[in-house]
């Protein structure tokens, strides 16, 4: 009968879990997997008449980014078990030591869900404009006189691009008749 103390240092579960810890980016790897094959499933299950697609079709690109999440997968698994480890983050002046500013989160929190409520009665370049605005104040801009026009802008443009050169319809609301 063996104990803990005959078995080799290689087969004792600390040894395991170093290695998952030394090579975690194989999660990452394993998601875009995942994602990879589900991409791809889904656009090669696409139901597409003959007659409705052009000289390239709906399934092209999503068969491309697909392929092309496998092949990353691939690569960067690779990589991992070569050695390769990703650089450590040292760009941001974040003092972990702080708590969270619980406050700045809710109103951030408060101020897309209001966006999201308006939306729909009173139109996007209005609940936009809401949305930027607010979102600067939960931000720490005090700016009464200059943030509402900025907003305003941000939103009308927003509105402009999406709506008349994306052909993507969003809600105008009470200026429908007015953009």
């Amino acid at each position: 009968m063996t104990t803990q103390t005959d078995i080799p240092p290689a087969e004792t579960g600390g040894e395991r879990r170093s290695w998952l810890r030394e090579h975690s980016e194989l999660g990452v790897c394993a998601l875009l997997l995942a994602l990879g094959v589900l991409v791809l499933t889904d656009a090669l299950r696409m139901d597409v008449d003959i007659a409705q697609r052009g000289p390239v079709g709906p399934k092209t690109v999503p068969i491309v980014v697909g392929a092309g999440l496998l092949v990353i997968a691939a690569l960067l698994a690779l990589d991992v078990l070569r050695g390769g480890r990703g650089q450590a983050e040292g760009g941001e002046d974040i003092d972990l030591s702080e708590p969270a500013d619980w406050r700045t989160v809710l109103l951030l929190a408060g101020v897309f869900l209001g966006a999201a409520v308006l939306i729909e009665p009173l139109g996007f370049p209005i609940a936009g404009a809401l949305l930027f605005w607010g979102a600067a104040f939960a931000l720490g801009s005090r700016r009464i006189d200059r943030d509402p026009l900025i907003a305003a802008g941000l939103s009308l443009v927003t509105y402009t691009v999406f709506n008349n050169l994306l052909g993507v319809p969003l809600p105008g609301g009470p200026l429908m008749g007015v953009l």
